[in-house]
């Protein structure tokens, strides 16, 4: 059970495909540090989650980060950090190890120094990013580099895996760009349905050949491709958005997940624990009865669910079909 919290809004880059639009503004509608805690209460009395992926944003903008990072860890939760690493030098790594940090997301989208900046709208980007990978795993803290795959990078997919295992890296999870926030504003550079696929499979097949962990994400179809391919991977469901994930925004409203404006409640005015229990948004997700199209009727719904937030963009609904819908997609392709 994983829950991440955009911590604030604010950040230092201001990247091609924020999902949540950041920016160096200072919003005054965060949760608060005494707020923080006990929504950390609530996640904890649910009895469910384990992870905590505090993000933004770029969590690091916040002064207070240690202290959440320290109190989720005091409760039991195992707490992450969702970065672009930039603001990691040796004595941030320290402060984040000392605070009870368990892991470190770091976002890596190129082998090229100024692909990567490029992307990420800020010169010296990758230098400082490989620099805060290093860092972290010289004290021994677990990193995981996040890469959003789009047209232009998919190529290099292979060098970023080898760039991983240098660094010491302990996974690599590809992210398939979906078009929020600003990724709406680069819909051109997202993966065609042929494109997605081989890379999905592609992606799988490299888990036999490297001791990294790569686990494709906003990518739900990748559990019916390894079934089919005979390669067993440590997931059991593609989108767990609304059964065993959910998001925090930094306002307190809570979503399905980053990538979809769907509310499932609000935190300044429910507990966390009561959100989760009884929201009707997050009850819908979990009877299959309720949804529609091509998905409730796929014989891999329950291993893969469709991306809800595919669904959402494509349609307005959140419990329609997918459009990049696996069963559906495979039929079209060898239909061509």
């Amino acid at each position: 059970m994983i829950l991440s919290w955009n911590v604030t809004k604010r950040c230092n880059l201001f990247c091609e495909h924020c999902y949540r639009e950041s920016d160096m503004k200072f919003y005054k509608d965060e949760l608060s540090l005494d707020e923080g805690k006990r929504l950390i209460d609530g996640i904890v009395k649910t009895g469910r989650f384990k992870i905590l992926i505090l993000s933004g944003g770029e969590p690091l903008m916040r002064d207070d980060i240690y202290d959440l990072i320290e109190y989720a860890s005091s409760k039991g939760l195992m707490p992450v950090l969702g970065t672009n690493g930039t603001m990691i030098d040796r004595d941030t790594a320290l402060k984040l190890k000392e605070s009870g940090i368990k892991c470190l997301g770091i976002s890596l989208d190129s082998c090229n120094s100024k692909e990567h900046d490029l992307f990420r709208s800020s010169k010296g980007a990758f230098e400082k990013t490989i620099n805060g990978i290093k860092n972290a795993v010289e004290l021994g803290i677990k990193v995981q580099i996040n890469t959003t795959i789009t047209k232009e990078n998919l190529s290099q997919f292979d060098e970023i895996l080898k760039l991983s295992e240098e660094l010491g890296a302990s996974a690599l999870h590809p992210f398939f760009l979906v078009e929020a926030g600003r990724g709406s504003e680069i819909s051109d550079k997202k993966l065609g349905d042929r494109e997605y696929l081989d890379a999905l499979e592609h992606i799988i097949k490299k888990n036999e050949t490297t001791d990294l962990e790569l686990k494709p994400t906003c990518a739900p179809q990748y559990l019916s491709i390894a079934k089919e391919l005979g390669i067993n991977m440590r997931y059991t469901r593609g989108c767990i958005a609304g059964l065993s994930y959910c998001c925090i925004l930094p306002n307190g409203k809570v979503n399905v997940c980053p990538y979809m404006p769907v509310e499932a409640g609000d935190l300044k005015l429910n507990t966390f624990d009561d959100i989760w229990k009884n929201s009707q948004v997050f009850n819908s997700l979990r009877d299959r009865e309720n949804y529609s199209g091509g998905c409730s009727k796929c014989r891999d719904f329950d291993i893969c669910g469709g991306c809800r937030a595919r669904a959402y963009h494509k349609y307005g609904n959140y419990l329609a079909q997918d459009p990049l819908s696996y069963s559906c997609y495979k039929e079209k392709i060898e239909n061509e």
